[in-house]
């Protein structure tokens, strides 16, 4: 069975989508799309489409050869292969979903990665157009985290076709039009639920990252239903300013070589490649963890503030 990488054909349709969603925008004064911003998404996106073209070629080997290289090991444990069953398939999506989540996770962790996938949420709007506003870097690392597929078993014309309908769902879920679909979120990725993951709200950093089954969020601790009062504010705290696309991409990279410029030691230029996104050595930026415990302490003083207020107006 040969791999046909659908995503270029799917364009078209989405092409569709996105305009539906701009014309109802312009109808209802939504404002939910920027002509600049647009523009910079179009211009990452094509680059991004047109790029893995080639990197799906050479992600193809490579599982193949991981897939090759496992078989002695396959066979001393009684099979070859997990074949082409639909419950392969059906396993294959799962795994997938599996491996995206912890991609996704450690991309917003990791502060090397998070340069790669900042792309995506450097948009301070959300709609559809931002479903392709995709770093280019990451097409060449992303695939280390579904070698262990191949090597399992699963062909890799299986496992490419895997993430690919991965990518092809989560095209729907870039739309603020649909809101919370109740029930169904206690297992599925929503629209609603991933607004909340490109929300930069303290409370909502770094939550939901989950592709098609919201149950690795659920399960690993990063699930936020989003149901508060606060309003959804999009984007991300370091923003590139500018709308040139090269920028876009490259900006969080000037940052990390800035950043290591002014570390005192190797160990401190060590952390601001490899630490969370907001580590520093001297305080002057926080992490996301940092800024919950912050935002937490502050709460904490408004209530005790309050309790004391009460006390002495009883007394």
């Amino acid at each position: 069975m040969e791999y046909v990488y659908f995503i270029p054909y799917f364009v078209p349709l989405a092409v569709i989508f996105i305009s539906i969603e701009v014309y109802i925008s312009v109808k209802n004064n939504e404002h939910l799309y920027g002509w600049k911003d647009s523009r910079t998404s179009a211009f990452v996106g094509i680059g991004a489409v047109l790029l893995q073209i080639f990197t799906k070629a050479a992600t193809l080997a490579v599982f193949a050869l991981v897939y090759e290289l496992f078989l002695p090991l396959r066979e001393q444990l009684g099979y070859t292969g997990l074949g082409w069953a639909w419950w392969v398939w059906l396993l294959a999506i799962i795994c997938d979903d599996f491996s995206f989540y912890w991609h996704h996770r450690l991309s917003h962790s990791v502060r090397v990665l998070w340069a790669a996938h900042i792309v995506h949420h450097s948009s301070s709007y959300f709609n559809l157009g931002t479903a392709f506003r995709n770093g280019w870097v990451i097409f060449f690392y992303k695939p280390i985290f579904w070698l262990w597929m191949p090597a399992i078993g699963f062909n890799p014309v299986v496992v490419l076709t895997a993430m690919a309908i991965n990518s092809t769902y989560q095209f729907w879920l870039h739309t603020k039009k649909i809101g919370s679909l109740g029930h169904i979120e206690k297992f599925i990725n929503t629209p609603y639920l991933h607004q909340i993951h490109h929300s930069r709200n303290p409370e909502y950093l770094d939550k939901n990252h989950s592709g098609i089954f919201i149950i690795w969020d659920r399960l690993f601790g990063t699930y936020h239903p989003g149901h508060t009062i606060h309003k959804k504010t999009f984007g991300v705290t370091t923003p590139p300013n500018s709308y040139n696309p090269i920028k876009v991409i490259t900006h969080e990279y000037e940052n990390i070589w800035q950043d290591v410029k002014r570390a005192p030691g190797l160990g401190d230029k060590l952390k601001y490649i490899f630490y969370p996104p907001g580590w520093s050595h001297d305080g002057s930026s926080l992490t996301v963890r940092q800024m919950r415990k912050s935002e937490e302490m502050k709460q904490s003083k408004v209530v005790t503030s309050y309790i004391g207020e009460e006390g002495e107006q009883r007394a």
